[in-house]
């Protein structure tokens, strides 16, 4: 289910906020979960995509994955919050690239926050949400494809839902969903064409 938007705190204020109250070298996804209360679906979705966004980053996107997998499925069983088991709980992160990607993500944050709104705020609600989620698992899906350069559009697609469902901006969520979907597109084009080559050269 979305998570409502009754705080003042805006993403990149709350984002922020979380690694300042971050104890040592490491955290773990456990951690950062259990400090995003009321609005754990959107936010834990969005931090988890932003190093997905990162051209040409590897290990990372393959590490989060996983974790938005688990996350997308109970968005598609409608569960009221998230939970991951814990072994995916116990994955950690270092503090310092936490910052790094609050600091670097900030800019941008607020730029969507400056245009984005309540739209189409059914799209961000039960059953659409869920429809939603079951778009987030394909994308999710697609980061774990370990082809270089696959995981940032389907990064940026699950960052700009998450940001729409925190926001209740149906407008937001669905660029997101065209994103993922034309990308996904993209991919089978692709791999359709590269299996056509090869069987003809194999027959020829």
């Amino acid at each position: 289910m979305a998570d409502p938007v009754d705080s003042p705190m805006t993403i990149s204020q709350r984002f922020s906020r979380l690694v300042a109250d971050a104890e040592g070298e490491m955290v773990t996804l456990a951690w950062v979960l259990d400090q995003l209360h009321e609005r754990a679906f959107g936010l834990f979705l969005l931090i988890l995509a932003l190093p997905c966004c990162i051209p040409f980053l590897y290990g990372v996107p393959q590490v989060v994955a996983l974790p938005l997998l688990f996350i997308a499925g109970q968005m598609v069983l409608g569960w009221g919050k998230p939970w991951l088991p814990q072994k995916l709980g116990e994955r950690q992160v270092a503090t310092a690239s936490l910052a790094a990607l609050a600091r670097r993500s900030d800019p941008w944050l607020r730029r969507i926050e400056a245009v984005s709104r309540p739209r189409l705020a059914a799209l961000t609600r039960r059953p659409f949400d869920q429809l939603v989620g079951l778009a987030l698992l394909v994308f999710s899906a697609a980061i774990l494809v370990p082809v270089p350069g696959t995981n940032t559009v389907p990064g940026i697609a699950v960052a700009i839902i998450a940001i729409g469902l925190l926001q209740r901006d149906g407008i937001l969520v669905l660029l997101g969903l065209i994103l993922g979907v034309a990308w996904i597109g993209t991919l089978l084009v692709a791999g359709a064409t590269a299996v056509s080559l090869i069987m003809a050269w194999i027959g020829g």
